[in-house]
This record gives structure tokens, C-alpha cells and sequence, in this order.
């Protein structure tokens, strides 16, 4: 496993593009798993997606203190409920904002091997996916904040 650097919104544009869905569950894949969730403990953090580290494919990584979840190609199945609470994001490092985001949510997607899983998450672990799955369509939480101040 390694470190892989994590985008800075300012300065990649990568983070604004849209990402391609992952077709090869191989070797390749593993690995950046792998790197993107010891970058993401490493870096404190609660969730990473591809594009954070300059990949332009749809997997994401989360962990909010109950074990590391791994999605491929994730889409929000089901959502309800609403939730308005502060974000913060590894690249915009220094800024939180308050996100509109579900209570609940049922993502579908696939794991390291290609095979289908659902994962159901309520409260942080809902808005954590939704922050992540907004990553690989190029959108941050500061395009959806309706309060953004500098962390101090």
C-alpha cells in the first residue's frame, strides 16, 4: 500500500470532472483501494473518492468509525429524509460548510470483485456516501453549502 497525494480544489481540475464507471475488477483495482483508504486514515478523514487522488473512475472508500466500506461504480438507489449539517472535505482543506443532504440512503454498487452489494446508511454514514458519490460527478460540498466559513 502507499500514499497517494490528495487533490487540492484549487488546484485540479480533476476534481471537476465526471468520472467512468470500472469495468476491470483486477489487481490494479485492489490496489488503489488499498492506497485510497490508508490515504484517507492517514489523512484523518472519513471518506475519499478516486478522482481526490487523480483517478477518474466511479470507487470510493468511507469509514466512519464502524469498519471501511468499499463501493464501485455506486449509485444512490433510494433516498429520504433530510439532514443539515457542516461538511468538511480532505481537498478543501480549511473550509466547512452546512450540506442539505438525506437522512437515509440505499446505495447499490459493486465490491473489490464485481459483485453486487447494497449498503443502507442513516445519518453521517448517509451524508458521507452522498458527499463521496457527489465527488465522481465532479461536484463539491462547497457547490452545495448554504453556509461555507474558514476552519480555524
Amino acid at each position: 500500500m502507499a500514499l497517494r497525494r490528495i487533490k487540492h480544489y484549487k488546484k485540479d481540475d480533476v476534481l471537476r470532472k465526471r468520472s467512468r464507471p470500472v469495468e476491470k475488477f483486477d489487481d490494479r483495482l485492489h490496489i488503489l483501494l488499498d492506497d485510497m483508504a490508508e490515504t484517507m486514515y492517514n489523512a484523518d478523514g472519513v471518506g475519499l473518492a478516486a478522482p481526490q487522488v487523480g483517478i477518474l473512475r466511479r470507487a470510493i472508500v468511507v469509514d466512519i468509525g464502524d469498519g471501511l466500506i468499499e463501493i464501485i461504480n455506486p449509485t444512490i438507489e433510494h433516498s429520504e429524509g433530510e439532514q443539515f449539517e457542516v461538511e468538511g472535505c480532505l481537498s478543501v482543506p480549511g473550509i466547512a460548510g452546512r450540506v442539505k443532504r438525506p437522512s437515509h440512503v440505499i446505495v447499490k454498487g459493486l465490491d473489490r470483485y464485481g459483485k453486487e452489494i447494497k449498503i443502507e446508511g442513516f445519518g453521517f454514514l448517509a451524508r458521507a456516501l452522498c458527499h463521496e458519490i457527489d465527488h465522481l460527478d465532479g461536484i463539491l460540498f462547497i457547490d452545495k453549502a448554504s453556509i461555507s466559513y474558514e476552519e480555524e
